[in-house]
């Protein structure tokens, strides 16, 4: 089941390309995310691109878990996106959407949209520990950007 993506949106003082090279290499995406920890690309790939998988490790509080990514576009200076699973199912699609600001800059959008059954569903609050997956997400989204556009100004 899938519902209405969640986005929010930052403004940043760097070029698209900077900003899209910064979240793509998804090995730093522990440096951004209150909640993924670290990710590492399985098998041969090594950089972001339509079909690469990475592994991410996500932590909040006592509770962690992992999951397996596939990237769906890759489009330098303009989209990333990729699907999670979890046990392979279906979690969610995560994407940023890289755009000019028209000066000089970058306006950098995250979105989410859950695709968890019923399964999934019942069982995430125990495993993630958190109750509310739509405030949690967008609540860690801010802080992600925030985090990002800190790293992409201090070039």
């Amino acid at each position: 089941m899938s519902t209405a993506p969640a986005t929010v949106e930052v403004d940043i003082d760097a070029e698209p390309e900077h900003v899209y090279d910064l979240l793509s290499t998804v090995t730093r995406m522990g440096e951004w995310s209150p909640e993924c920890v670290a990710c590492r690309w399985l098998g041969s790939d090594t950089q972001a691109h339509e079909g690469a998988r990475f592994r991410g490790s996500s932590r909040n509080g006592w509770h962690r878990w992992s999951t397996t990514s596939t990237v769906t576009v890759a489009e330098r200076g303009r989209v990333f996106s990729f699907d999670v699973a979890y046990l392979r199912m279906p979690v969610a699609t995560w994407r940023y959407d890289v755009r000019p600001n028209g000066h000089g800059g970058t306006v950098l959008a995250e979105s989410v949209i859950d695709h968890r059954g019923a399964l999934l569903r019942s069982v995430s609050p125990y495993i993630t520990g958190s109750r509310n997956r739509d405030e949690r997400n967008e609540s860690t989204m801010r802080t992600t950007l925030d985090r990002l556009k800190a790293a992409a100004e201090a070039k």
